[in-house]
């Protein structure tokens, strides 16, 4: 378990904690990328998340920081939600879970590991060896929003 200056625990693990819901809907609410997600959903993406890093106010036990990763353990590893309550940032939580997770020995032998930011965070990401320079390749997004797929033309 790591220290993030006073009051602030941070530890991977790979079982969700069902206390862990209602405080994540807290931290996702507000942020354009999370707003719209429902807690059945959360309950369902913790169920099946392999790992997790979270920072917790060490008196309360309240959750001020997340991030979670998929894996294979071989191959990918792919870091997603990194988030750190508004009234706790600046204080190095960001950087203490992506210390964590970088740092846990089950990722330690994974080839890559990947995550999508926007372009103002790559500085921060860049301190843990990540780059946007990734040769050919490119994001690509399928998203189901319910509604029926056209036919692709070929």
């Amino acid at each position: 378990m790591g220290r993030v200056g006073e009051g602030v625990a941070v530890t991977v693990t790979d079982a969700p904690d069902a206390r862990w819901q209602a405080e994540l809907m807290d931290l996702y609410a507000g942020q354009w990328w999370a707003e719209q997600r429902a807690p059945n959903d959360v309950v369902t993406m913790l169920n099946h998340t392999d790992l997790f890093a979270v920072a917790q106010d060490s008196g309360t036990g309240k959750l001020v920081g997340f991030a979670r990763v998929l894996t294979d353990y071989v191959y990918l590893a792919q870091i997603l939600d990194v988030i750190v309550a508004e009234s706790s940032r600046g204080q190095g939580i960001g950087a203490a879970l992506m210390d964590a997770l970088c740092g846990d020995e089950r990722l330690a032998s994974v080839h890559s590991m990947e995550l999508v930011c926007q372009q103002e965070l790559e500085p921060f990401y860049a301190h843990w060896g990540f780059t946007s320079r990734v040769g050919e390749s490119r994001l690509m997004r399928r998203t189901n929003l319910g509604l029926p797929l056209a036919s692709a033309e070929g």
